[in-house]
């Protein structure tokens, strides 16, 4: 199994920097603000997407000052993003533990993630980092859009294939291939490079989600969230709509019914996760996963040999074996 300690070898200095400076960038004068930003550092994760903005950084050319502005934009936003998706999924729970939310209630966690979005545009318009606010700016868009587009697809309870991988791209994709693109572009590659690197950034994060949808089939919550918590909030992913296309009409009408009428019910959930594994969608995403990995593999034998390149291949397969 790759060890995490042993993909940030090549940035290990970079990261304790980061995290000194990232504690300063969200400190605060007002107690219940630090307290909050307390609880939130404390279970600050795997920090995968600081990491990539590190190593796409060293990979293209060197570490700067601007990097460690995108890694702590980069967070910053991240962070925000999931203390509003919990108020919004009314979620009690986040990666096992409490979310803000169900400790300071929602009012106190939507102002929380405001002041996080507002520290973040702090810090670029102070550090005239405008090239790498702009790239961050537009994933933001994105991620709303894809948000916007699964609700709506959703309440239909229609989605194809096409349209989820549009959702995933807009929704995650498109944060990690602003890491590996503001990596780039702080230190100082070429636009093209910059480009390629975001293409890699989206087939990268293509895998990711698709891996995340997988662990709603999993026998155990290894993850921290209850498992087929996407059918219980009728998320139609990758593995269900697969297996849908596949049903004879009567059956997927009949499926579809339940997943609509269930109530989050323990027992619709465990009667679609067969139907599913039966219908060959744990397979079927498994594959476009895989796919997305190798084309991210590919496309990393385009830049020069160097530690973080090979780091960077590390972090890849990471995010297809990992187990939570």
């Amino acid at each position: 199994m790759i060890n995490l300690d042993d993909i940030r070898d090549p940035v290990k200095q970079e990261m304790k920097e980061f995290n000194k400076r990232f504690r300063n960038s969200v400190s605060s004068n007002i107690p219940l603000l630090n307290m909050v930003t307390g609880y939130v550092l404390r279970r600050k994760g795997k920090q995968m997407r600081p990491l990539f903005v590190f190593l796409s950084s060293k990979m293209t050319g060197e570490i700067t000052e601007s990097t460690y502005t995108a890694a702590s934009l980069i967070e910053l936003m991240h962070t925000a993003t999931l203390v509003h998706d919990d108020v919004v999924d009314e979620s009690n729970e986040r990666r096992g533990v409490f979310s803000v939310n169900a400790i300071w209630k929602s009012k106190v966690a939507v102002l929380f993630g405001d002041y996080l979005l507002a520290r973040g545009l702090l810090l670029a318009v102070r550090k005239k980092d405008y090239d790498l606010l702009e790239i961050i700016s537009d994933a933001s868009r994105q991620m709303s859009e894809g948000e916007l587009l699964q609700i709506q697809k959703s309440r239909s309870l229609n989605i194809d294939i096409d349209t989820y991988y549009e959702v995933i791209r807009k929704k995650t994709a498109t944060l990690i291939a602003s890491c590996t693109a503001c990596g780039a572009k702080a230190s100082g590659a070429s636009q093209s490079v910059v480009d390629k690197v975001y293409d890699l950034g989206i087939q990268i994060g293509m895998a990711f989600q698709i891996k995340d949808d997988l662990f709603d089939y999993q026998d155990h919550g290894v993850i921290g969230k209850p498992t087929g918590n996407d059918i219980k909030e009728k998320k139609f992913t990758l593995p269900l709509i697969y297996a849908l296309n596949q049903a004879d009409p009567g059956r997927r009408k009949s499926m579809i019914r339940q997943i609509k009428n269930g109530n989050r019910s323990q027992k619709v959930v465990n009667e679609v996760v067969r139907f599913v594994n039966d219908m060959g969608g744990i397979d079927f995403a498994n594959r476009k996963m895989q796919e997305f990995k190798h084309r991210a593999l590919e496309s990393l034998n385009d830049f020069p040999a160097s530690p973080a390149r090979d780091s960077m291949k590390d972090l890849v397969e990471f995010t297809v074996s990992r187990k939570k």
